[in-house]
């Protein structure tokens, strides 16, 4: 398979995923505003359900803001070109996984392969930053080598 077109499906997964996330988020979010409104007015200051709820829809915001942070992310990657050696928007095939530096957003399924879609913000970005197929890095005291790069 052309390597841009498993690259666009990589991404397009990532924002199927992250798209899915937002829209549970959302429902949960109204589900928590509904609770607190049936439960009526506050009772007094300390109306402790209501708060509650408020706290996990505020809860619920902040992870929504996170999400759509990481969907910003993804919409940076350049997808016109196929890169040599390990940076951000790079697929990265290594002797034990495949890797999509991205955003954090974990493990994806496409053609029945995973791949793990990882922030370059993370340590272990910082041991194959810049390798090249070929290249071996060690990481946490495993020694592994790069076989592909796109």
């Amino acid at each position: 398979m052309d390597r841009l077109k498993l690259k666009q499906k990589i991404l397009d997964a990532c924002f199927e995923q992250q798209t899915k996330v937002v829209d549970n988020l959302k429902v949960v979010m109204e589900e928590v505003a509904d609770s607190a409104e049936e439960h009526g007015l506050p009772k007094d200051l300390y109306d402790s359900y209501r708060n509650q709820m408020m706290s996990k829809k505020e809860m619920f915001a902040q992870q929504l803001l996170k999400v759509n942070e990481q969907i910003d992310i993804l919409r940076r990657v350049d997808m016109t070109r196929v890169f040599q050696q390990v940076r951000f928007g790079a697929v990265v095939v290594t002797e034990s996984q495949r890797l999509f530096i991205a955003s954090g957003i974990g493990k994806i399924i496409v053609e029945g392969l995973e791949y793990f879609v990882i922030s370059a913000m993370v340590p272990f970005y910082s041991a194959i930053d810049g390798k090249k197929p070929g290249d071996s890095y060690e990481f946490r005291g495993k020694k592994e080598k790069i076989l592909e790069v796109f």
